[in-house]
């Protein structure tokens, strides 16, 4: 019997489904929150609820916490650590640390020569209010945050800089900042596992809103992209090599451009759009890559 653990967080939709996937196949079930293991370094080994994970065939990285922050970077290290010492772990960490740090993942799509929004990186405030005045209208995004949770719109004004100041204030000191895009009112999740493209849902704003996640209200439905559409997105993920994620693109009039390569990919979208089991996918996935006992 083939032994899967899953990191994730205990409760979680999307957790809890691969993790009952690989029960269905292997009659074994373990989903691990990461503040449950405890690493010996000296020992190289990792524990949780008395088990050494090296126990296992191997580890799935569903969510590595349930809120982002530079913390997750010192989980994945922990998992990495794990990983160097012989226990298969997908996806790679230290790719999932590339793509889940936003501005990591910028520079990576950048050196990629992947069309992006124009973006500028500073800590300085007078900056930041000089780009928002020669953009007309920026989105300020946290370096880490999923379903654009903390993210500000800002326009040129007399509000701008005191804007600009609450935001600095309530993140990272250095702000990551975008010039706002025309989208048709949704964007895209292509979706790959092993590198190979699965299918695309659209996140379809609800309301007179520049954000499209369900998390603000939007609703998952199915697409079918042109090839250019599937071929960047192709492009895109294979600068990271995670087994799976998700490529979110925006169809604007000047041609598609990438906001990022999802760390963990999305589950939901692809049940709600296109019936596809993707935790059911991603489980034989990972069983097909374990050596046979």
């Amino acid at each position: 019997m083939k032994k899967v653990g899953i990191i994730g967080i205990p409760g979680k939709w999307s957790s809890e489904r691969i993790a009952d996937s690989l029960q269905k196949k292997t009659g074994f079930r373990m989903l691990i929150a990461m503040d449950e293991i405890t690493l010996n370094v000296q020992e190289k080994a990792a524990f949780c609820r008395g088990r050494n994970l090296a126990e296992l065939n191997g580890i799935i990285i569903k969510k590595i916490g349930p809120s982002y922050s530079h913390h997750m970077l010192d989980r994945l290290e922990m998992l990495h650590f794990l990983n160097q010492n012989g226990l298969e772990i997908i996806s790679n960490p230290l790719c999932i640390a590339k793509a889940v740090d936003r501005l990591s993942c910028t520079l990576e799509l950048m050196k990629g020569d992947i069309p992006i929004p124009e973006t500028v990186v500073t800590e300085n405030i007078e900056k930041a209010l000089e780009t928002v005045e020669r953009f007309g209208r920026a989105v300020f995004k946290p370096l880490f945050t999923s379903k654009a949770r903390g993210m500000k719109v800002i326009e040129k004004g007399k509000d701008a800089l005191a804007n600009i100041e609450e935001f600095k204030a309530a993140n990272n000191p250095v702000m990551y900042i975008q010039k706002m895009v025309a989208i048709p009112g949704k964007d895209l999740g292509l979706a790959f596992l092993g590198g190979e493209y699965i299918a695309t849902y659209a996140r379809v704003s609800q309301h007179d809103s520049w954000n499209t996640t369900t998390h603000f209200g939007g609703r998952y439905e199915p697409y079918t992209p042109t090839k250019d559409v599937i071929d960047l997105a192709y492009r895109a993920q294979s600068l990271f090599g995670l087994d799976f994620t998700c490529v979110d693109i925006a169809e604007t009039p000047d041609g598609p451009i990438v906001f990022e390569v999802s760390a963990f990919g999305g589950f939901r979208g692809l049940l709600e759009a296109n019936n596809i089991d993707a935790a059911e996918l991603y489980a034989n996935y990972m069983l097909e890559k374990l050596p046979d006992e």
